[in-house]
């Protein structure tokens, strides 16, 4: 019994072996929220870690499951999807906060990634509410 625990904790440990040190993920993702609405680049990421881009991508991936531009895609949908609910914002407006070139980028990646293009999830989220 004991080293079955012992063996699932090697797992876990190993899963992430090459992953970024958390100290680093953390600061990333931080750095990643707190810029969602300007561009951000992979290199300019890597370099707050002091790694290459390519080792930097390599181990966020590890770490995440996901390259670093499809997170980062992933935390703009994220709050798109935020700010379609919460707020009275048009899309075009929702768009360019989030850092989206222009709106119909934007209508294409969140489709993409929610399955269904942003007016219709607005409808669908503020009908959830009652609104």
């Amino acid at each position: 019994m004991e080293n079955e625990h012992l063996e699932a904790a090697q797992r876990s440990v190993s899963a992430v072996t090459g992953g970024l040190a958390p100290w680093r993920l953390e600061l990333v993702k931080q750095q990643i929220q707190a810029d969602l609405g300007k561009k951000i680049s992979v290199p300019q990421l890597a370099q707050s870690c002091s790694l290459s881009r390519s080792h930097f991508s390599r181990a966020f991936k590890r770490s995440t499951g996901m390259s670093p531009q499809d997170w980062i895609r992933h935390q703009r949908i994220a709050q798109a999807q935020k700010l379609i609910k919460d707020s009275r914002l048009t899309l075009t407006q929702i768009s360019a906060e989030c850092g989206f070139f222009d709106q119909a980028h934007f209508s294409h990646m969140f489709t993409k990634t929610a399955g269904t293009n942003p007016a219709i999830w607005r409808f669908q989220a503020l009908a959830a509410v009652g609104a």
